[in-house]
């Protein structure tokens, strides 16, 4: 094995993204010595370009030759502006399995991760969630309830700044929010009347986009383009805060650019002993020690290195006694159906949002919400997704003076699009492909992945619904869409390959996201999910983190681990 790391710690925490950033941030402002193990390189306020206009930059916001022959992939949301921060899909392959095409994107490279360029929403999960298999039968429900992560959910919305509006429906539970951003006039309309008519609640987004100052945060002050980055730090990312405030304390030590391909384990005592990893730059092998490991490589790089970490004491990878490890991944439906529509009356009327509000509203699940039959088809349900705005008239025909006219003519339009449960399937998994290694050496991923018979039923719904509520709302010119040829992993949602649970036998976690095989090792990513409900989950990776981390501590204390 090549260089060891010198120094002693007593928690490796392998990536700096939402959940990793929290465990170092808890461990090291209690005293705990942490190495931050981080694929990604240190991430400058210098690269964020949010105020740069789009006639300063190069290639005007498109992407250059270098972003689609080296990100064919990740080029799908990246550009011009961000692309460096983006994994090379050249050297860091995966591989799909015939006939089941999967979308591997977000894969960054910079510390903070995907929170670096997230899109924000910020959604608790409720019992409806948790407590799924006892309300409809399908799966295992999680081996925690909302009580038990309530107070976790609320120790992240106060220190991440969450804006939005309390609600009072239960199956999505409100929160610690800053005051909420304002709806445009076509969106005041559209809640107002699908309320009324239809007895479904449109809320604005709840985002990660502060509107009061916290923590020496600025509120957002609307400029847009939150995917450039933010030099006032007013939307959440794991750089400039939790990571930051780790590093701030003396006791969290940063290995960035260290590519972990194996946990290593002593195998006289069946514990961690610390990990492997590749030195990006170097590309020579390291090591570094510690008397406890948590992953939070993201669900597919966790499963990764877990099943790349085997040994003969465990020949299917590590933490793996149950054969569990690696199926059950789920991935959202992303935008698979929806509608759009025009709202004639609104033009004309006061703008009541920002100019460039980073944010939209939220269609909270209507479907298969209480005891009973299911909805038609389909089990668990969906929100949409979207927006309503004003602009030109870009349907408008014709030439000359009377075709510029009626281009300038307002047209105020609202659109959305669903987010659906995905169902955890043991059919859909990772593995490890025997033949293909990425440019460090390490085997890479292959994924087998696709959308079952209940998904595909949701999406048709999704149009049904989307178009039902536009027509509740007064809208004209309604065109409803649905999409069945979109891959997996669009939504970037990507959970489940390490499920938690009760009974080792059929999990590979525990509640608190400790492994049932190796009492010191953790991993507090989303691959614990055992469901993946229809709510963005980023919120939640980090409320699991906190709660994990707050049980690890305690554990190191009483020197059970």
């Amino acid at each position: 094995m090549g260089d060891k790391t010198r120094e002693n710690f007593d928690v490796i925490v392998v990536g700096s993204g939402a959940s990793g950033g929290w465990v170092c941030k808890k461990l090291s402002e209690a005293g705990v010595k942490v190495a931050l193990v981080d694929a990604g390189r240190p991430l400058a306020e210098s690269e964020f370009v949010e105020h740069k206009p789009e006639f300063e930059l190069k290639y005007r916001d498109r992407a250059p030759e270098v972003v689609t022959r080296t990100r064919p992939i990740q080029k799908l949301f990246c550009d011009e502006y961000n692309y460096q921060w983006f994994a090379n899909d050249l050297e860091e392959p995966y591989t799909i399995s015939s006939g089941m095409p999967f979308t591997w994107v977000g894969r960054l490279r910079v510390t903070g991760g995907r929170t670096v360029v997230w899109g924000r929403q910020s959604y608790r999960f409720s019992d409806l969630d948790f407590k799924a298999a006892s309300h409809d039968g399908y799966g295992q429900d999680w081996a925690i309830s909302y009580k038990d992560l309530a107070p976790y959910y609320d120790q992240a919305e106060d220190y991440v700044g969450v804006s939005g509006l309390a609600e009072g429906v239960p199956q999505l539970p409100d929160g610690h929010f800053q005051p909420a951003m304002a709806f445009t006039c076509a969106e005041a309309q559209f809640r107002k009347r699908v309320k009324e008519k239809l007895g479904w609640t449109a809320t604005i987004g709840r985002t990660a986009n502060l509107t009061r100052p916290i923590n020496g945060r600025a509120p957002c002050h609307y400029c847009g383009p939150c995917h450039r980055g933010c030099v006032t730090h007013s939307y959440f990312n794991s750089a400039f805060t939790t990571v930051a405030d780790a590093l701030k304390t003396g006791n969290c030590t940063h290995l960035p650019n260290a590519m972990v391909y194996k946990v290593r384990t002593n195998p006289e005592t069946n514990r961690a002993a610390g990990v492997l990893y590749i030195d990006r730059i170097t590309r020579q092998p390291k090591e570094v020690q510690a008397r406890v490991v948590v992953l939070c490589a993201q669900a597919l790089e966790s499963a990764r290195i877990l099943l790349n970490s085997a040994s003969r004491q465990c020949p299917n990878g590590l933490a793996n006694s149950s054969g569990v490890l690696g199926h059950y991944l789920m991935d959202h439906i992303w935008v698979g159906g929806g509608a759009t529509g025009e709202f004639p009356d609104v033009p004309g009327k006061p703008s009541l949002d920002g100019p460039n509000r980073p944010n939209g509203i939220y269609i909270i699940r209507f479907r298969n919400t209480e005891k009973g039959p299911r909805w038609k088809n389909f089990l668990r349900g969906y929100g949409f997704q979207g927006g309503g705005s004003t602009g030109f008239n870009f349907k408008a025909l014709g030439y000359g003076e009377a075709f510029k006219q009626a281009l300038m003519q307002p047209v105020t339009t609202l659109g959305m699009g669903g987010f659906g449960e995905c169902l955890a399937n043991w059919e859909n998994y990772v593995e490890l492909d025997p033949n293909v290694r990425d440019v460090f050496g390490i085997p890479v991923l292959r994924i087998h992945m696709k959308f079952g018979e209940n998904e595909h039923a949701m999406i048709d719904d999704m149009a049904v619904s989307g178009a039902q509520m536009l027509e509740a709302a007064g809208a004209k010119n309604i065109h409803s869409f649905k999409v069945h040829d979109r891959e997996p992993g669009r939504g970037i949602h990507e959970v489940g390959v390490a499920r938690m649970g009760l009974d080792p036998k059929k999990s590979v976690l525990n509640s608190f996201q400790q492994s049932h095989d190796i009492p010191n090792l953790f991993v507090m990513d989303g691959s614990g999910f055992v469901s993946s409900a229809c709510q963005n989950p980023t919120l939640t990776f980090m409320a699991l983190a906190v709660r994990s981390t707050d049980y690890l501590m305690g554990e190191m204390k009483r020197g059970n681990i």
